[in-house]
């Protein structure tokens, strides 16, 4: 098992009764994103953690598919779904790199606190391209963390080393956005909370 899943999988039950830190936001997020939304709309969201955002999106779309790398984070978002009658979400154990699926079949692929987390980001944003249709969206909200405090960084680095924390990119908004824009995506809304302290959110669409 690796130090990524390792980790989630112990925080999955602690990370589930967390409070949303900046529920103004998170409600902000979810309304920007429902504009790319059609009732007919097959959505994708890895890195799902627990569910919630999947769950809050399904009453509004015809489909979800939810992968997570964390065991412990499904079986928390499968209950979840029981629990409020939830039945177009498709909860899986799974990485991205692992989903293999026909090009372009789904509309809007999402991606909630996990780009900067992940070992090829680049690699990643190639196969959310592939999975959309042309002019299909990508919805991000990444920590862009490069200006984090020395002491911080030192931590995660670390950490990680140890294996002990995952692997955590420290991101600028500009390295982002051109990462994104570079993978064959144009981006149309960017968003951050009053304060520039929290996620970087993106909606692109995908070129071609």
């Amino acid at each position: 098992m690796s130090v990524n899943v390792r980790f989630w999988d112990r925080l999955a039950r602690r990370y589930a009764r967390m409070q949303v830190r900046d529920p103004e936001a998170y409600e902000a997020k979810l309304a920007m994103t429902r504009e790319f939304f059609t009732p007919d709309a097959s959505v994708f969201e890895f890195g799902c953690g627990t569910g919630t955002t999947a769950l809050k999106h399904a009453p509004h779309v015809a489909q979800v598919t939810a992968i997570d790398c964390a065991p412990n984070m499904i079986d928390i978002a499968r209950e979840k779904a029981v629990a409020e009658g939830i039945d177009n979400v498709r909860f899986e154990v799974a990485h991205l790199e692992e989903m293999a699926t026909q090009p372009g079949c789904y509309d809007v692929v999402m991606a909630h606190n996990v780009l900067h987390l992940l070992p090829d980001r680049h690699a990643s944003l190639a196969h959310i391209h592939d999975m959309l249709r042309p002019g299909g969206t990508f919805v991000s909200s990444t920590a862009c963390a490069a200006r984090a405090p020395g002491l911080f960084k030192v931590i995660l680095k670390v950490g990680n080393a140890l294996r002990l924390l995952p692997l955590f990119h420290f991101l600028t908004e500009d390295q982002l956005k051109a990462d994104i824009a570079a993978a064959g995506f144009t981006i149309v809304k960017e968003w951050m909370p009053e304060g520039g302290r929290s996620a970087l959110f993106l909606i692109a669409r995908r070129d071609g």
